[in-house]
């Protein structure tokens, strides 16, 4: 069956699934195959369920003509539905990457266009091979503007998102530390993350670029408009407000937007919401509703979330962790004026050969302040030299922060996806 048939399929039935227990009537199901499972088993139960079609490539799962279609590789064909499917559109696309903050600035972006515009953003962090072809596809008619967030582990992974998504405009938040196990090293980092401004120069794009970050204005030379963000001398520049325990941001430049007052924890932050302020006045959203989307944003999903326990406050980072991020995370925590300051941090993940000395680069940032209590929370950090509390999982920290019965404390809890830091404060 071509792309352009299976597209009049989709026109009819434009929901797409990949897992049988979320299955709705009328959806279409893509049989995909992951290292421990192959969807074309599955493919029987999702028409059983109430599927329109279940797209296979193994021909042992075949039915008949009308409830089953065979393809060749069942991703690849995802792929190019949603490649077609976006080729509909003649609308701004926003793709986003980077090391950290992304789809915190995919939410705050899309905050302050939703205000404006009939905006699809990427749900979640579903921002891989799967993730950016479904959000592709869940693209309705009639949209105005789309924002696409992009992850990558590897290189050459963020050129076949662009294959897919053609994005017009494009972001990289930062260049840091992390999948250092897929990327060799930063300079991997960068030349994988670079692959969204090669892909914006190739076709005449524009860049939303944070100048404070001199290597994303040397990357972006050369894209055809390249729009400016930061805190010195920039199209639109800013500052956080320093000593405030949630950001404020000082905006220089625009009338009407002189200071938002937000609900994110951490100075590292600013830069996200000064992308956001960026994006919707490049594309003139009024000011006051670009002010009242980011001053009425909470974050949520364990990032940046600050939290009351009875007379604690806890600061929730726990999504996810790499050098760049727990050393932003550190540093704003150390900031704070708190008398009692409390962290739990757990490992981070697919640091390769640099893991332990990353881990030991950590406990080195600890030591250079006074805390009332540091816990180390499983992988790596067992194997470093540390004066800290160290515990081999989530769930001994939580049985250690119930037992300290703190009172009037601030609490850090930070970890890499995999370790369930949020886990500490579950009921």
């Amino acid at each position: 069956m071509t792309i352009s048939a299976l597209y009049d399929i989709y026109l009819q039935n434009p929901s797409i699934q990949t897992d049988t227990r979320k299955l709705k009537q009328g959806d279409l199901f893509f049989a995909l195959k992951g290292p421990n499972f192959d969807g074309n088993t599955y493919a029987a139960n999702a028409l059983a369920a109430g599927a329109r079609a279940a797209i296979i490539d193994d021909k042992a799962y075949f039915i008949d003509a009308d409830k089953t279609i065979l393809v060749d590789d069942v991703l690849t064909t995802l792929q190019k539905l949603a490649e077609h499917h976006r080729l509909q559109f003649n609308i701004p696309f926003i793709g986003i990457t980077g090391t950290n903050g992304k789809t915190t600035t995919k939410e705050l972006i899309n905050a302050v266009l939703s205000q404006h515009f009939k905006t699809v953003a990427t749900v979640g962090n579903l921002n891989n091979h799967i993730g950016v072809p479904l959000t592709l596809l869940s693209i309705p008619a009639g949209t105005e503007m789309a924002i696409i967030e992009m992850g990558a582990n590897h290189e050459k992974e963020i050129e076949g998102y662009c294959k897919v998504a053609h994005p017009t405009h494009v972001i990289i938040t930062n260049i840091g530390k992390a999948h250092l196990e897929g990327f060799g090293s930063v300079e991997g980092v960068k030349r994988a993350k670079g692959e969204l401004y090669d892909y914006a120069r190739a076709n005449k794009g524009t860049a939303f670029v944070c100048n404070d970050l001199s290597y994303l204005v040397d990357m972006s030379a050369g894209i055809a408009e390249v729009v400016t963000y930061g805190k010195g001398e920039a199209d639109y520049s800013g500052e956080p407000v320093p000593g405030k325990p949630l950001l404020e941001v000082s905006v220089k430049n625009i009338p009407g937007l002189e200071s938002i007052q937000t609900n994110l924890v951490g100075d590292y932050n600013y830069t996200n919401v000064l992308a956001a302020v960026t994006v919707g006045s490049y594309f003139k959203v009024p000011v006051e509703k670009i002010h009242t989307a980011l001053s009425n944003y909470t974050p949520s999903n364990n990032r940046s979330q600050v939290m009351q326990i009875g007379s604690n406050t806890i600061i929730m980072d726990a999504y996810n962790a790499n050098p760049s991020s727990m050393k932003a995370a550190i540093d704003n925590f150390a900031s704070l004026h708190a008398t009692k300051k409390v962290l739990l941090l757990g490992a981070m993940r697919e640091l390769g050969e640099n893991s332990v000395a990353e881990h030991q680069a950590v406990v080195d940032l600890l030591e250079t302040q006074h805390w009332h209590a540091v816990v180390l929370v499983g992988g790596d950090f067992e194997h470093v030299r540390h004066p800290y509390i160290y515990l081999p999982d989530a769930m001994a920290a939580k049985t250690w922060l119930q037992q300290q019965q703190f009172e009037e404390a601030h609490i850090l809890i930070k970890g890499s996806r995999g370790i369930g830091m949020e886990r500490v404060i579950e009921a």
